[in-house]
């Protein structure tokens, strides 16, 4: 009797282990061919007001609409534009590409990254595949897996423009974001997720509110993550103003940036997509979204949010 209650049993788990199995690899695939695609020539490097840039700009908007994000009524087709001086001091227009899952709670986590990187050099294209259109195909994933799975928290997801100008696109979001900013309680920010070969990834923004850390766990044993890089008083590079999520802690909003060290390829034309290592950014982006799960999940922020409030008082 055993054996005939047990054969159902092990074909079910058979083919839930086969589906899952399927499940995983086809998002797999999906990440992959979004950086891939990203960081083709066809992009010519993704510099802010080139047509490259637009032509990226199209690919994300369009991966929106297929994924299914929401976009605010006060920004039409996802995009919001902006514009500033360059160190030259010509006015250059930029667009950030924003859609949102709505939550159970009206209560925000931005997740963003930047997709623009710096173009054509001296005749050479920097496709910018780890800086970043990794961070972009990585926000893409995590929002694929919120529409099919409702968050608490209402998901906002930002890819910014001009990040390699200083981090314009998102000063531009914050200045002017298309909900009340007191809203946001947490920015979660992925900037070069798919190069390292000692499978480490870090999450600086700890220092600052150190209740984040214990919700930045995951279970893969092959990706260790590092905390550090967000602490003024030590040596090593701190990188609180060294990405997007600087203009969110200039708002005294609590973040957590993800990324890694850098490394031969940075802001080289070599930065390609032949030289990432795969099985770390799929590990990488894995590891994210289960970190992303654990806070949404867990209610995470409401502690957090109060330390914020009595660090203001002290």
């Amino acid at each position: 009797m055993r054996i005939y209650l047990l054969l159902p049993l092990a074909l079910l788990f058979s083919c839930s282990t086969v589906k899952n199995s399927n499940s995983n690899a086809q998002n797999a695939s999906q990440l992959i061919k979004d950086l891939k695609e990203l960081s083709s020539d066809t992009y010519q490097g993704r510099k802010t007001g080139t047509k490259g840039a637009e032509l990226a700009r199209s690919y994300i908007v369009k991966r929106f609409k297929s994924i299914g994000l929401k976009s605010f009524a006060s920004l039409p087709n996802y995009e919001q534009s902006f514009s500033f001086k360059d160190m030259s001091g010509n006015n250059v227009s930029g667009k950030n590409v924003v859609g949102y899952i709505p939550g159970k709670t009206d209560e925000v986590i931005v997740l963003s990254g930047h997709y623009d990187h710096l173009g054509v050099l001296d005749n050479e294209i920097y496709n910018g595949a780890d800086d970043n259109a990794s961070g972009i195909a990585g926000l893409l994933k995590i929002a694929a897996h919120y529409k099919k799975a409702k968050p608490n928290y209402t998901l906002v997801f930002v890819a910014f423009d001009a990040g390699e100008q200083g981090w314009k696109g998102s000063s531009a979001f914050v200045a002017q974001p298309p909900f009340n900013l007191a809203k946001i309680k947490l920015n979660i920010n992925l900037d070069m997720i798919s190069h390292n070969d000692k499978g480490q990834l870090f999450a600086a923004g700890t220092y600052k509110f150190p209740e984040l850390r214990k919700y930045i766990v995951q279970s893969n044993p092959e990706l260790r993550i590092l905390f550090g890089h967000d602490n003024p008083k030590q040596k090593v590079d701190d990188w609180t103003n060294q990405s997007d999520q600087g203009a969110f802690d200039a708002k005294n909003i609590p973040w957590i940036y993800f990324g890694v060290e850098d490394h031969k390829d940075y802001h080289k034309a070599t930065d390609k997509f032949e030289n990432i290592n795969q099985p770390f950014f799929i590990n990488a982006a894995n590891a994210i979204l289960e970190i992303v799960d654990n806070i949404d999940r867990q209610g995470a922020l409401q502690a957090v949010f109060r330390e914020k409030v009595q660090m203001k008082k002290q």
